[in-house]
């Protein structure tokens, strides 16, 4: 006869519950039985970090599984008292609630236990958390060197259109760079730039020059003077290996002209008056030649004109051993040069992947500036 209604609704709860811990006890127990033998496997390979953290995980596994097996004992041991309690006297009842001393002493006894590994369990877990950190800096920081160098958003400029595209070979870090700015007297400063190689270095360098030129151009109104003063600076830094190409444009719009000095760096093209003239190279790369010597050259800049700059990733794109050469970038700018800026640049990068038999390997820095 039941005596205690309450204690049975009280053992059927406590059994409910001991069935989900059960359950989930035997999940984590099949999980660490299968993270143990991942670890010997390891070990047998040789692999010793990889074994070293499947030990750990190992570890943890197994303690989460003694945790909520604990668990599971506990509701047992209550469900069993409430069913044997609510069909005793209101006196004796309480008595079976004596076993549940047994988790009880389990807890004293493995309490410290299950302590020490919450404890290694949070560290372990505070460890995973710095490791994402660094991982996700390691990943941004490439990314955000990438837009120092080369910036999706260039300043808006009264009077001109601009368009620019950038694309990375073979990783974030390179050494190809386009800026953009005003300068006193209304003039604009239109500058590309590729440092020689791959990676950080590079990439460093090639911050280096961006912002150096910056200088030397506020300081010289003769851009083949700034590249002069840079060249000496560069060349001192001790490091002739990376070499720099450099393309330096200064438009004038009160004088309707523009000014520009290149330091080996491939051909530029003006659009002018129906007429696609070419800015070749008026020094020698940057680095190459401490002593050094740069000229400038002038051309008339009415509206509508449009001066189009490019790294050498563009022109090297190959299909085979044919490459796509300066001529492809001088006729695509003839056939298309009506289309905006921003358009055109995106055109030139198309065509090159077109043309190529396998994906561009080198960095492509497009920038291109209408006069409107």
């Amino acid at each position: 006869m039941i005596h205690q209604p309450l204690l049975v609704a009280l053992a059927l709860g406590c059994v409910v519950a001991a069935v989900v811990w059960g359950r989930s006890s035997l999940r984590l127990e099949r999980a660490w039985r299968r993270i143990v033998s991942a670890a010997e496997a390891a070990s047998a390979a040789d692999k010793a970090e990889i074994a070293e953290s499947e030990r750990a995980a190992a570890e943890l596994a197994r303690s989460a599984y003694r945790k909520e097996m604990h668990t599971t004992i506990l509701y047992i041991v209550v469900a069993a008292c409430a069913a044997a309690g609510s069909v005793r006297s209101a006196s004796a009842w309480q008595l079976p609630y004596v076993a549940a001393l047994i988790p009880i002493a389990l807890t004293l006894r493995y309490g410290p236990r299950f302590l020490n590994e919450a404890q290694l369990q949070e560290a372990r877990s505070m460890r995973v958390r710095k490791a994402e950190r660094a991982l996700e800096q390691e990943l941004e920081a490439p990314r955000r060197w990438a837009s120092r160098l080369a910036p999706g958003d260039l300043p808006t400029i009264e009077g001109f259109e601009v368009g620019q595209v950038y694309e990375s070979g073979e990783g974030l870090m390179a050494g190809d760079f386009y800026d953009l700015y005003p300068l006193a007297g209304g003039r604009l400063a239109v500058v590309i730039g590729d440092v020689a190689g791959h990676g950080i270095e590079p990439s460093i360098t090639a911050f280096q020059v961006k912002y150096l030129l910056r200088v030397f151009l506020r300081q010289y109104r003769d851009p083949a003077q700034a590249l002069e003063e840079l060249n000496v600076v560069l060349s001192a830094s001790g490091r002739p290996e990376e070499m720099v190409s450099l393309c330096a444009v200064v438009i004038d719009p009160r004088e309707g002209t523009m000014r520009y000095s290149s330091a080996g760096h491939p051909a530029a093209y003006l659009w002018h008056d129906g007429d696609v003239k070419p800015l070749r190279a008026t020094g020698p790369l940057l680095t190459l030649d401490p002593k050094g010597s740069f000229t400038s050259r002038e051309y008339p800049l009415d509206k509508g004109s449009l001066v189009l700059l490019y790294t050498d990733g563009l022109a090297e794109a190959r299909a085979g051993e044919q490459l796509f050469g300066e001529e492809r970038v001088a006729g695509i700018l003839r056939r298309d040069n009506g289309q905006d800026a921003e358009t055109l640049c995106k055109t030139l990068l198309e065509a090159a992947r077109d043309f190529a038999s396998v994906p561009l390997a080198d960095d492509v820095a497009i920038l291109a500036v209408r006069r409107t």
